[in-house]
């Protein structure tokens, strides 16, 4: 792990620690194995202190520990500029996650609009690059939560992506600080993207940007992260086994407002 700080990162990590029943999260995708809650939390405090090593400004979200799959904090907000979007959720078990992402977002005086039904979003399904945003469509963000996040997010150009075989798109593809994509081509309908870099492990696809040569991946992807780091990137890796095993990644695990 990189102990380096990027000194000109001024900007805010929400993130929410796992609960006591984060076994009992749902997974859809992974093969089910048991999840060591002790262990999941010793690598969330790992993850957290990546961030703030960084130079992230860490804040912790209220704990929903009734919600097992509360600590995947990126599913239940959206935030662009100064507007937080509350999501609404593909899956009704996770609505209950909302309440605490709201009052952290209202706490750092963010403006807040929401997803409302009959249309579902996961936060895992936005992918920011620049002035446009592609959105998963699939098992979790249907086509009227795509055309709300649209609506909501005014001049920027929205560009809906199917997804197959991954919970959301964030599973698939992610960008580089540099604007390019990172993937699992399989996985999304290409024809609506741009080039993206193959991702030698699927977990490859991972990425989250720290700063403007930075980025945080998992464990899971040595191969991929010594590729990013042959292009002089600098690669801070960190083990999430136990989220992996509940379909997460490094970019569920936070929400950075930049």
């Amino acid at each position: 792990m990189t102990a380096a700080t990027d000194t000109n990162r001024a900007g805010r990590a929400l993130v929410r620690p796992p609960g006591p029943r984060i076994a009992e999260g749902i997974v859809t995708y992974a093969a089910r194995r048991p999840v060591d809650a002790a262990l999941a939390a010793r690598q969330h405090e790992a993850y957290v202190a990546a961030l703030r090593s960084a130079g992230w400004r860490v804040r912790a979200v209220a704990p929903a520990d009734d919600q097992p799959d509360a600590v995947f904090i990126e599913d239940a907000l959206v935030v662009a500029d100064d507007l937080a979007i509350l999501c609404r959720p593909g899956d009704a078990r996770r609505r209950g996650e909302a309440q605490g992402a709201e009052r952290a977002a209202r706490e750092l005086g963010l403006r807040i609009e929401r997803i409302e039904e009959p249309g579902t979003l996961d936060g895992g399904d936005v992918l920011s690059v620049g002035d446009t945003v592609y959105v998963g469509r699939g098992a979790r963000t249907n086509e009227e939560g795509v055309c709300r996040l649209a609506r909501l997010l005014g001049g920027r150009r929205v560009v809906p992506v199917e997804t197959r075989g991954c919970l959301h798109l964030k599973s698939a593809v992610t960008a580089l600080p540099d604007g390019g994509l990172i993937g699992v081509p399989g996985m999304v309908d290409t024809s609506v993207l741009p080039c993206m870099r193959v991702a030698p492990e699927p977990s490859g696809a991972h990425v989250v940007v720290l700063g403007p040569d930075h980025v945080l991946m998992a464990a899971s992807a040595p191969r991929t992260a010594a590729l990013l780091a042959a292009d002089g990137l600098r690669v801070t890796s960190v083990d999430i086994s136990e989220y992996e095993a509940l379909d997460g990644c490094v970019t569920c695990l936070s929400v950075l407002v930049r």
